[in-house]
């Protein structure tokens, strides 16, 4: 028995698709949206079309631009001499944001997962391989995820990277700031213990 309407049905399973948007999320916005929000949803269905269709990759750094070459790419006043590799844009937009790294970016659109069947060509490998060449950086600034996936994939970049003899360096991964010990992990607190500094 068909609890909703056909369209409403189309609409919350819609929903469904974003990240952290369970069943009972999406009834609620669905609802609400027809409710008391159907000019805001029909302005939201517009800028879905308009992004879907007009935004793409930059041709040097492969963030999400809706010209060829994103405005970071093109700002002359970027460090050129540095390079960091992220897996995905909104990495790009949570670097940019501490206001602390002016260089050049790499967007890999993902990491590698062998046992998700994603290798180094589904990550764009030969993208990477090409950009070093075409702009060798004098630095590598390694800025991939702590996870199991981002250190395989930061291993594995650091290997190529090595053949070209140009710097290579690792974001640092520890304890938080504001935080304290007794909160927190044992494997972060491991690693901040391996990778600690001279002061």
């Amino acid at each position: 028995m068909m609890v909703f309407s056909p369209l409403i049905t189309q609409l919350i399973a819609s929903l469904r698709c974003l990240p952290g948007v369970g069943p009972k999320s999406a009834q609620r916005m669905a609802f609400h949206v027809l409710e008391n929000a159907r000019s805001d949803g029909s302005q939201l269905a517009k800028a879905l079309v308009q992004a879907i269709q007009k935004v793409g990759n930059c041709e040097q750094c492969r963030s999400l631009s809706e010209t060829q070459i994103c405005a970071l790419c093109a700002n002359s006043s970027r460090d050129g001499t540095l390079l960091c590799v992220v897996e995905t844009p909104i990495d790009v937009m949570a670097i940019e944001q501490t206001a602390s790294y002016r260089g050049h970016y790499f967007v890999l659109m993902g990491r590698l997962s062998p046992l998700d069947g994603i290798g180094p060509e589904d990550i764009g490998i030969g993208h990477f391989i090409k950009r070093l060449n075409k702009n060798p950086p004098q630095e590598v600034i390694l800025a991939t995820n702590p996870t199991v996936e981002g250190e395989a994939t930061a291993h594995y970049l650091a290997e190529l990277i090595k053949q070209q003899g140009i710097k290579i360096s690792r974001i640092a991964h520890g304890v938080p700031l504001g935080s304290e010990l007794e909160f927190v992990d044992g494997n972060t607190l491991a690693r901040s213990l391996q990778f600690r500094t001279v002061v």
